[in-house]
């Protein structure tokens, strides 16, 4: 039965560490720690979330975009199980958007990422997936691909004036 895993904040030493490749097709932990993950995501209002968020340093996360308190105008989608990914395009075309993190709560930042990306990921079983994603669900891609090689939305911003407290973000820009 899955469970809610506490949530590494930003300064823990495993949301700056590369992760790991998994083995596939995925153990029984594996497999254990996703059903982790995605409830723990959708119990915090997520719409992803990386193993390395979780304390766990494997190749995994889930994107999973829908509607919910911090996100409500996120597109709905069925949940992705990501494991072992590659971005192996990404548009030229550069856009400006709003993320959160579930690693770095009460803040916002306004930032810059490619509109649209080609990926590669691979599944619980070991299938490999080439997609395409734009807008919104690139953007959630990106953020939780950038926890895989130790980076937070923050190493993005353009400036620290990009930076908001959730409060006046909600007040400001959300729709």
């Amino acid at each position: 039965m899955p469970m809610l895993r506490q949530i590494a904040q930003l300064g823990h030493p495993v949301l700056r560490t590369d992760a790991e490749r998994v083995i596939l097709p995925a153990s029984d932990a594996t497999r254990a720690l996703v059903a982790d993950m995605l409830d723990t995501m959708r119990d915090a209002h997520g719409v992803g979330i990386a193993a390395p968020q979780v304390y766990d340093s494997s190749a995994i996360f889930i994107v999973a975009s829908r509607p919910n308190p911090r996100y409500p105008n996120a597109p709905e989608m069925d949940p992705q199980v990501v494991i072992n990914p590659e971005i192996i395009e990404r548009s030229d075309e550069i856009v400006k958007g709003w993320e959160g993190c579930l690693s770095i709560p009460g803040l916002r930042g306004f930032v810059p990422r490619p509109r649209r990306i080609v990926v590669r990921y691979q599944d619980l079983e070991g299938e490999v997936f080439e997609r395409e994603f734009e807008d919104f669900v690139a953007r959630v891609f990106q953020h939780e691909d950038d926890h895989l090689h130790g980076l937070v939305f923050i190493d993005r911003l353009e400036s620290p004036k990009d930076l908001v407290c959730e409060k006046e973000y909600q007040r400001q820009f959300a729709s």
